[in-house]
């Protein structure tokens, strides 16, 4: 088991992406329906933004339920067993609660008995930084296998009556499997940028420690995304292009060896700045913004996966990852595109589904009748039995006997009660036998 150990750090390592997956709601929400909510239409929509439509979550989904589909989904085209995945990285801007995590959640519905959950809350780049941490310690070798995945209910966090916000977000969830190989590609490298001074540009006020939900919070509507789009369109556009050079240049490459580049998808003319800055053609970026609109954590994988398969990204290609989002924080990945191992046999994902659901369910049972068990001892210990009134103990021929009350002293006042005088101070006690 050392030298193992000892190997995995001494010989190199790669991170390569052998599987990917996705879920969206079936609902659409056409631009012609918006502009029945508020004050726009579907050509204004989409002479500013390039959205067309986007996917809206029904009451039954949540971000766990899509993520947990679009897991299940990449499992099988890497033809990894759950229980073979040793790291789950959630990626979202809209967790199912505060805690427990929603990675927790995934790993508990697709069966992953062995593996470390966590969130990862980097707003609209935060794939990136999952990507980014899960490759780094696949490279470590601290782990084998991980799952990345980036989800979003977005619609639940939208005011429908702003029009600045409405017309952009959608819902859906996108998913990696990252493995360990002794083969040159994967993830090669990445850049994590951030700049809090910005932090107000892009947020949601409340739900958290500084405002805590609160009726004056809800009349004020802070339970929903606040958005100076100005500043942020003139934000997005200068780092896009900026962190894109950035990571081609800390691997060592130049923009001529890159041959596709997938963008958060924001916003299409954002997309179009950065392409005039790296002087690239449009169609080098890989784009679904005018079906989906901005599913912030999971735009950039759900754009992976239609390309992939759509046979858009050949192995051995380059490409990179590129997002932007509050924070504000931005950062790009550059990658190898591998693919699955086609040598394994296919998963039976329903089997560990069943089984998992089985496992859960007895341990909920278990935590239930301990907590009973645990009750019941409580009721026996604080019950009121009947007690002798005083304690006893053995005489010499072994006959129980009750020990003798222990009782204070007469004090003055009682010995007035008595009929006698009480005693000088500093004088010595009487002898019981001193005659009077």
């Amino acid at each position: 088991m050392q030298f193992t150990q000892l190997a995995r750090t001494l010989m190199p390592r790669y991170a390569h992406i052998t599987g990917w997956g996705h879920a969206v709601p079936e609902r659409v929400l056409t631009n012609d329906e918006i502009a029945q909510m508020v004050d726009t239409s579907d050509e204004w929509i989409r002479t500013r933004t390039g959205i067309r439509e986007r996917r809206i979550a029904s009451p039954d989904e949540s971000t766990a339920t899509l993520a947990a589909r679009a897991a299940e989904e990449a499992l099988r085209k890497a033809r990894v067993a759950p229980t073979q995945v040793d790291l789950i990285l959630v990626a979202s801007s809209t967790p199912e609660y505060i805690f427990p995590a929603t990675a927790a959640l995934v790993q508990d519905a697709i069966g992953a008995t062995r593996a470390g959950a966590a969130d990862i809350s980097a707003a609209c780049t935060g794939f990136i930084y999952a990507l980014s941490l899960a490759a780094a310690m696949i490279k470590a070798g601290e782990i084998e296998t991980a799952l990345v995945i980036g989800a979003e209910t977005l619609s639940r966090i939208v005011d429908w009556e702003d029009r600045n916000t409405c017309i952009l977000f959608g819902d859906g969830a996108g998913a990696l499997v990252l493995e360990a190989s002794d083969e040159p590609g994967g993830v090669i490298t990445s850049v994590l940028r951030a700049d809090g001074s910005g932090a107000d540009l892009l947020i949601l006020p409340t739900c958290g420690s500084r405002h805590p939900v609160s009726h004056e919070a809800l009349d004020q509507k802070m339970h929903y995304v606040k958005m100076n789009g100005r500043e942020v369109f003139r934000f997005a556009t200068r780092v896009m292009a900026r962190a894109t050079r950035e990571v081609v240049e800390k691997a060592g490459m130049t923009l001529d060896d890159i041959a596709w580049i997938a963008p958060h998808q924001a916003n299409r003319r954002i997309i179009e700045a950065a392409a005039k800055s790296l002087r690239r053609p449009i169609d080098d970026f890989l784009m679904n913004l005018d079906r989906y609109g901005n599913t912030s954590t999971a735009s950039i994988p759900l754009v992976l996966y239609e390309a992939a398969e759509a046979g858009r990204l050949k192995p051995g290609d380059y490409g990179v990852l590129v997002g932007f989002g509050a924070g504000l924080t931005w950062g790009a990945a550059l990658v190898q595109w591998t693919g699955p191992k086609a040598e394994r046999k296919p998963v039976r994902l329903k089997w560990y589904q069943r089984l998992a659901r089985v496992r859960s369910r007895l341990r909920q049972w278990r935590r239930t009748l301990e907590g009973w068990w645990v009750h019941l001892l409580e009721r026996v210990h604080s019950a009121s039995w009947p007690r002798p009134a005083l304690p006893l103990r053995r005489g010499r021929r072994g006959q129980p006997r009750a020990l003798p009350r222990q009782t204070e002293a007469p004090g003055p006042d009682a010995a007035r009660e008595q009929g006698e005088a009480p005693a000088e101070p500093g004088a010595e006690p009487r002898s019981e036998r001193e005659a009077p």
